[in-house]
């Protein structure tokens, strides 16, 4: 599962944006990748490890829900179960 949330842009600056990746390790467990950064520019990737999906899905839709009340837009989503 995938989701693309993206800032309007600030006078003279490029927009900044979070990524959200949901997905199984070779283990059976959950990875939650968060990339964050400006549109062509530098970013950072931040990993967090679940044991059940339901925990990883519930961290997802927590880090969904920040960036959408700091004003992030939702840009693209991508996953049969992908939460609107």
């Amino acid at each position: 599962m995938r989701l693309l949330l993206q800032q309007k842009p600030l006078a003279g600056e490029s927009p900044r944006y979070v990524q959200l990746i949901l997905q199984q390790d070779l283990l059976g467990g959950w990875a939650l990748l968060r990339e964050t950064g400006h549109i062509g520019g530098k970013a950072q990737l931040k990993r967090e490890q679940f044991l059940d999906r339901d925990s990883a899905l519930a961290a997802f839709e927590k880090a969904r829900d920040a960036q959408v009340k700091r004003g992030f837009l939702v840009m693209f989503t991508q996953g049969a179960d992908a939460p609107r």
